[in-house]
């Protein structure tokens, strides 16, 4: 009887705990952002106008997350952009964000931690 039980059981203990999880990593993530001046350019969900209700200054993650989906590259290359910066020739959201380059940001965030954001920016889409 035992056995049977700890199946469902345990199923139950990881659906109730998954969320919960999902929630922590949410709020240490954007927390994350919001100290490493990220937040200053860049929201989470699309739509969040700019500076005077002009168009952003930079992507929102949800419209990152989607259109990096699939690719194999996107975590290593988004966080060499962060770590770098991005050139204003090389534009991947022209016309879309009022921002021309993303500015380096080795200065602000540690690479691990870049790394850490980009991966859960990635996740949004799911």
């Amino acid at each position: 009887m035992r056995k049977t039980l700890a199946a469902p059981a345990l199923a139950l203990l990881f659906a109730v705990a998954a969320p919960a999880h999902a929630d922590a990593r949410d709020d240490q993530m954007v927390k994350l952002a919001a100290t490493s001046g990220c937040t200053a350019c860049h929201g989470i969900e699309t739509g969040r106008p700019g500076p005077g209700g002009a168009k952003p200054i930079g992507p929102a993650w949800r419209d990152v997350s989607v259109k990096y989906r699939g690719d194999a590259n996107a975590l290593a290359a988004l966080t060499e952009t962060v770590m770098r910066g991005s050139s204003p020739y090389e534009s991947h959201w022209k016309g879309e964000v009022s921002g021309l380059s993303m500015p380096p940001n080795a200065v602000a965030i540690r690479r691990e931690d870049a790394q850490q954001l980009v991966q859960w920016i990635l996740g949004l889409a799911k």
